[in-house]
């Protein structure tokens, strides 16, 4: 039997040893940003990109939690969840939290995916420890009060009544539901009007309390930062709150999960008087650890990632069948999805859809030129770059890199992946993924001979 005088040596013991391991991931050189993380004793992850040459910095939270998380009758909880963390916590109204980033020229947002919600401040560097201040506040001390989540609920009908009016962004909802089916990841971000209406604040509560423990959570922060100075406005946020243990807590692994269930040959219609047919052709993509996804970003550029591409030249430049056409990837934890997308007249969804199915099917058998494939790999790389030039895509990048994959890849390592890909990757992927039976989603006033003839493009 222990006395309690051993129990409390040993406890005092164990509390000195969990300490905050640092360690510097990327060697910043050539301008290119250092990036540090340190895990905190609770389980809390931070990571910083230090550019002295900028005067802006950005900081982010994100949290293991998206809409792929929530059961049927709490679909629309993690977005819901992240409105309500804006309304109030013990030390701040509402009020007082737009107008503290407000008054410094900073603005301030959030964003759910289907796997992970991110909420984000963008400041100049000399108010960044304000900004540390306001997120970690929001993020451990909401309060989710019932009058603020019907008061809520009201703005989100809107939203999704919103998206609702615009089917060139309602069509990807619907071909995700065509994929999966009444799968997490078939189902809207938004959640329903039933869903919403449904969810009660002790339910959202319930949720806010199971997936914001620090071990679900990645702090990032991007810009003319010091990490440590970071690490310790961070630590002082979260003790303040009571939101960190003192012990060592393993922070949750990057995301598993079984595979989706994807279904192919399938055909959705919504029938809708738009001026616009607005349709997705697709099929299965790749999960995004899948080491194939650089051949697949190639391809991707290739067909439909630009002026330049296949499906731009063939479809509007040569015939002039569509205003925007273009593909698109998405890679969850253990699947993905390939998809292109075109908005025509209605008279020209049958003709839109013949040459993109021929277009994917040639690309399937006989691939690309090796012409197509080094100018997509310049874009690419071009690309790329040039999408990492503030402080708020940096964040992002590492951000998403601790919580998706649990590392960092450098920059030139990322464009030495790009480079790496070789005409045999790029033809190998497309038969893969070209080669299988697509599925197709429609918004758009088909008659029902149109309609009907629907089924052609994916038999």
């Amino acid at each position: 039997m222990t006395s309690s005088s051993s129990k409390a040596t040993a406890r005092t013991s164990s509390e000195a040893r969990a300490v905050a391991r640092t360690q510097t991931l990327i060697k910043g050189t050539n301008g290119i940003g250092t990036v540090r993380k340190t895990t905190l004793p609770g389980g809390l992850r931070i990571v910083t990109e230090t550019l002295p040459s900028v005067r802006s910095a950005t900081f982010g939270i994100w949290a293991h939690v998206g809409s792929r998380d929530e059961t049927p009758s709490l679909n629309g909880a993690t977005h819901y969840l992240e409105h309500l963390l804006f309304k109030g916590t013990q030390r701040r109204s509402a009020l007082d939290i737009s107008s503290a980033i407000d008054a410094v020229g900073g603005e301030m947002n959030a964003f759910t995916a289907k796997e992970y919600t991110c909420y984000y401040a963008r400041v100049l560097d000399t108010d960044l420890p304000l900004a540390v201040d306001v997120v970690c506040d929001m993020l451990t001390g909401s309060l989710i009060l019932e009058e603020d989540v019907n008061v809520e609920r009201g703005a989100i009908l809107e939203e999704i009544a919103m998206t609702e009016d615009d089917p060139g962004d309602c069509v990807h909802d619907l071909f995700a539901h065509t994929m999966f089916g009444d799968n997490p990841l078939g189902r809207p971000v938004l959640g329903t009007v039933d869903t919403v209406n449904a969810l009660t604040a002790d339910r959202i509560r319930r949720f806010y309390k199971k997936h914001y423990d620090p071990t679900h959570l990645v702090v990032a922060a991007a810009g003319n930062i010091d990490h440590n100075k970071v690490v310790r406005q961070v630590r002082a946020a979260f003790e303040k709150a009571r939101a960190l243990k003192s012990l060592d807590v393993t922070p949750i692994a990057p995301r598993g999960g079984k595979r989706a269930l994807r279904t192919a040959g399938r055909v959705e219609l919504i029938g809708r008087k738009t001026e616009q047919a607005h349709v997705v052709l697709g099929m299965p993509g790749l999960a995004r650890t899948d080491e194939r996804r650089w051949a697949l970003g190639v391809l991707n550029t290739a067909l439909g990632g630009g002026m330049s591409s296949r499906l731009f030249q063939e479809v509007r430049e040569k015939r002039g069948l569509a205003y925007s056409v273009y593909s698109y990837t998405s890679g969850f934890a253990d699947c993905g999805l390939f998809g292109v997308y075109a908005g025509c007249r209605p008279s020209q969804v049958h003709d839109v859809l013949k040459i993109c199915r021929d277009e994917l099917d040639h690309v399937a058998q006989h691939g690309l030129s090796d012409d197509e494939i080094n100018r997509a790999i310049g874009q690419l790389q071009g690309s790329t770059v040039l999408g990492l030039e503030d402080t708020g895509a940096l964040m992002n990048r590492i951000g998403k890199s601790e919580l998706c994959w649990g590392e960092q890849m450098s920059v030139d390592d990322m464009l030495a992946r790009i480079a790496s890909v070789t005409p045999d990757d790029v033809r190998s992927v497309a038969g893969d993924i070209l080669g299988q039976r697509p599925s197709l989603s429609v918004i758009g006033p088909l008659k029902d001979k149109q309609a009907s003839r629907l089924h052609e493009a994916v038999a």
